[in-house]
């Protein structure tokens, strides 16, 4: 009894995660790797979806279907699952609403998340050296200058949209490197929001269908490859994947400063349709204080978490 109140409370544990991770993933300048990294779930999460391998295809082949479950964490993956789709979906208005309505305010909080997790992830590099600081600052440098490209037309046809989808999943899972934001480069990002909305609305169609199915199977193919790629680089060279990451995170900053030059027209702010650049505040008012002060408390909650992770680790030894 205890152990499927235990299990179910994981479960919803696992949902709401997703729930965070999904709402972060449809920010351009917000990686849901990011997110993962702050709950603490980011090896595992890597290590599950990487797991879709050969081995798996054995234990289908043979009927094994227990030990296959077990193999990709199919139990974690599923509750994952379930709270990113509900966090694209449920979450996809409110974060739109408040992108178009209190953009300054939202993105104060995603930048303490995202500075506080880089802290954190910085602090379990063991014994930093040269070549490790120098990755971080290749990792910082590469990604201010990823977030600072201008937003391009795309082009037509389901190949591209294929590529689309299998650069931006790469880049999802990546701490510090929105997929959002990569579709937005490529200029697929307002294309495929717009078929989710129809979607969520009931306005179902072949053609809308077809191009989900195009830009799943791509996202499909870049996940597994790519989070190979990614536990080898972790099991192999921890320390200098993990300065990677904070220079990720650290150039990331960059897309998501709060402050913004906005448009001095009525029209909107809209960081999902172009890009906006960095100001400094001018003077030091209420809505100033508001940002610092939801900054300060997101970095708060990402340090409160750390410690209550470590705490619980160190308690299960």
């Amino acid at each position: 009894m205890n152990r499927s109140k235990s299990s179910l409370g994981g479960d919803l544990t696992q949902i709401g995660r997703g729930l965070l991770m999904g709402s972060a993933d449809i920010i351009p300048g917000v990686s849901g790797g990011t997110v993962a990294l702050i709950l603490g779930i980011y090896q595992r999460l890597v290590t599950a979806i990487s797991h879709f391998d050969l081995t798996l295809l054995g234990h289908f082949r043979r009927g094994q279907w227990a030990r296959a479950a077990v193999h990709v964490d199919l139990r974690f993956l599923v509750a994952l699952a379930a709270g990113i789709l509900a966090g694209v979906g449920g979450l996809g208005r409110l974060m739109k609403y408040l992108l178009e309505n209190q953009l300054e305010l939202t993105l104060a909080v995603f930048f303490g998340l995202i500075l506080a997790s880089t802290v954190v992830v910085a602090r379990s590099v063991q014994r930093w050296d040269l070549l490790k600081f120098s990755l971080a600052v290749a990792g910082g440098l590469f990604a201010f200058w990823l977030v600072g490209q201008p937003f391009l037309k795309g082009a037509d046809g389901h190949l591209y949209l294929f590529a689309c989808g299998t650069v931006a999943i790469c880049a999802m899972i990546l701490p510090g490197i929105s997929g959002a934001f990569i579709l937005l480069i490529m200029g697929k990002y307002k294309f495929v929001v717009d078929i989710i909305h129809d979607l969520g609305d009931g306005r179902v169609t072949v053609e809308h269908v077809l191009t989900l199915l195009v830009f799943g199977s791509g996202c499909a193919i870049g996940l597994l490859a790519f989070s190979k790629l990614l536990r080898w680089l972790l099991a192999r060279y921890h320390g200098q994947t993990l300065a990677v990451l904070c220079g990720f995170m650290l150039g990331s900053l960059r897309r998501i400063w709060p402050f913004k030059q906005l448009p001095t027209s009525a029209e909107k702010p809209d960081i999902t349709h172009s890009q906006l650049d960095n100001v400094l505040p001018e003077v030091f008012d209420a809505h100033l204080a508001a940002a610092i002060a939801l900054a300060t408390a997101a970095m708060v909650l990402v340090f409160a978490l750390d410690w209550l992770a470590r705490r619980h680790s160190q308690a299960s030894r």
